[in-house]
């Protein structure tokens, strides 16, 4: 199953540094814009910072930095070295500091800013990007945790439940699972029940370690 890798969630993890103070925060972005809108809410929110440095990545070829005062090459580089080696896209992190009036140096900065990404990413954990098939599946109600047990069994997880006379349960399933569901979906209702084709979708899987996934 092919796919991208991208933060599971957002995420913000914080360390002191010889008395600087290093916040990190990550997103998963779309595109440039929503990168700077992220930016732009971390430089109001932290307004009162020495430095608000950043990067973004996109799945799409673009990547910028910026250091944003610090010594260059010192900042932003390094926190976007992070993401490049783990091979993660349409990801943006900024990476705030409060300086604590001891100089770090060149090493120390990059060493700071790179932890502080690394941290960051960690906790948001990244998830593989890839096609999903969606299915509806009609549900009475007396099957309910019985269908989520089996939709999950398949490695499909359910995006939507609309309740009425009985429930219609919106399915998601990685390309090639869905057929065996329908197995056990026939099994459960003794053939009265059939899912129904909603199309495709590219979605996130389940979160994974971002340092110990295979490259």
């Amino acid at each position: 199953m092919s796919g991208y890798y991208v933060p599971f969630q957002a995420a913000e993890r914080e360390f002191t540094e010889k008395r600087s103070r290093f916040i990190g925060q990550i997103w998963r972005i779309s595109d440039e814009d929503e990168a700077r809108v992220r930016i732009e809410e971390v430089r109001r929110k932290h307004r009162d910072a020495r430095h608000n440095c950043w990067c973004w990545r996109l799945r799409s070829g673009g990547e910028r930095y910026s250091d944003d005062g610090e010594p260059q090459g010192t900042a932003g580089q390094p926190m976007l070295h992070v993401f490049q080696r783990r091979d993660v896209t349409d990801v943006c992190c900024v990476v705030t500091r409060y300086f604590g009036g001891v100089l770090l140096g060149a090493g120390g900065l990059s060493r700071a800013y790179g932890k502080a990404a690394k941290d960051a990413l960690y906790a948001a954990g990244t998830a593989l990007m890839c096609r999903w098939t969606l299915w509806d599946i009609p549900c009475p109600y007396a099957l309910l945790d019985r269908m989520k047990r089996e939709i999950a069994a398949c490695s499909g997880r359910v995006e939507q439940a609309d309740y009425g006379a009985e429930i219609r349960l919106r399915a998601a399933f990685p390309e090639g699972e869905a057929e065996k569901f329908q197995e056990r979906l026939t099994r459960l209702s003794n053939g009265g029940l059939a899912m129904a084709s909603a199309g495709e979708a590219v979605l996130p899987g389940e979160p994974v370690d971002p340092y110990t996934r295979a490259l």
